[in-house]
């Protein structure tokens, strides 16, 4: 039974991954998109937090405590079939279907004002390039969507899995049983790291529309390599000699496991759900939103199977081979990645044709098009 619950819960979550960070790209106003789209993040994070405090206590009521656990997730499951009742469509929704004056109005309603002709106009002209695509799996294929390919689709949702994020707070219960909370300190882990990605996720928030994508995918990034390899450094000098951690070691590895989610947790988390919708026009949105969930999730299951193995073989070695993941995923962005905030959607590809790279793989399309004249 257990089982089926979780196969049918994974359809759920694979569904809500796939549609609600769509919508919110899709509503969310171009000067605001950072901190809406991250709405997901921090929600997200809010609720394992929530279930981390609900287990903690029914963890003493015995001998029903994990059925009273597992009744609560039907309040927020209700909660978002009833909200999803009230939402409206999104206008680029309504806009393929052909629905345009249902779509201005959803507009004007969420812009607060009438005065949305250029964001109207660019959704109709987004919509009919949208048409001509049969085949949007296809499409994402061509030479011009190359960037949304390689940066939205596959590289960001991959390297989020490998930043190390869920391998290193697989330490955390080890490092609480030393430090001193015995049979609970498990759940007490999850508490105090599910808090403090709920902290970096606020910070992000407030900070990422003024800051921008690449200086916190940058910042972060450094701070999450001195993490790693200060991780790696004390475990080689303290653990796996036959003996528990010293108290001195397991308070300085808990300050850095909460320093490497809080960096975590403004960056690599959350930004790694929005940029990726930030890359992709309306034509290919929702082939290769599926495709960030896919390959999220397989990067997820493989880091989850492997890490273990790899633990035994490399031991504190692991985590001097994620910061070397995380240097390398931090050339990738300053590199690759455009800054994309306060850039509307629909507008994101001149980035690409006026970037240092890829406008060598990208410009020739509009100059075939007219496309660039036309903008």
């Amino acid at each position: 039974m257990l089982i089926i619950g979780r196969v049918l819960l994974g359809g759920g979550i694979g569904f809500g991954n796939q549609v609600v960070p769509l919508y919110l790209s899709e509503m969310a106003p171009t000067r605001n998109r950072g901190v809406v789209n991250q709405l997901f993040q921090f929600t997200t994070c809010f609720g394992i937090l929530v279930a981390n405090l609900i287990n903690y206590f029914t963890n003493e009521i015995h001998p029903h405590g994990w059925r009273i656990s597992l009744g609560l997730a039907v309040i927020p499951a209700l909660l978002m079939l009833v909200g999803g009742i009230f939402c409206a469509e999104t206008p680029n929704s309504l806009v393929e279907q052909g629905r345009f004056d249902e779509a201005r109005k959803v507009l004007e309603k969420v812009r607060g004002t009438k005065n949305v002709d250029v964001e109207y106009q660019d959704l109709v002209e987004a919509s009919e390039e949208a048409q001509a695509a049969t085949s949007p799996f296809r499409t994402l294929l061509k030479r011009k969507y190359r960037p949304q390919l390689v940066i939205g689709a596959l590289g960001i949702p991959a390297f989020q899995q490998l930043t190390g994020n869920n391998s290193i707070l697989f330490y955390t219960p080890v490092i609480f049983q030393s430090i001193g909370f015995g049979s609970n300190a498990s759940l007490f882990s999850s508490f105090i790291t599910n808090g403090a990605l709920l902290v970096a996720t606020i910070i992000s928030m407030f900070l990422v529309d003024k800051f921008g994508r690449r200086k916190f995918f940058l910042e972060a990034g450094f701070e999450m390599i001195c993490c790693m390899i200060a991780t790696a450094v004390a475990l080689a000098l303290d653990f796996g000699h036959g003996k528990e951690l010293s108290k001195s070691i397991s308070y300085f590895l808990f300050i850095v496991i909460f320093l490497f989610v809080l960096a975590y947790g403004r960056s690599w988390g959350p930004l790694g759900w929005l940029v990726p919708r930030e890359l992709f026009p309306l034509e290919i949105r929702s082939a290769t939103q599926s495709i960030v969930v896919c390959v999220n999730m397989i990067f997820t299951a493989l880091v989850a199977q492997l890490f273990l193995m790899s633990l035994c073989h490399l031991k504190y070695g692991i985590f001097l081979l994620f910061a070397g993941l995380i240097v390398f995923m931090s050339m990738f962005i300053f590199f690759l990645l455009p800054e994309t905030k306060q850039v509307p959607i629909e507008k994101n590809y001149l980035l690409f044709e006026n970037h240092r790279f890829w406008k060598n793989i990208v410009g020739q399309r509009d100059q075939h098009h007219g496309k660039t004249a036309a903008v």
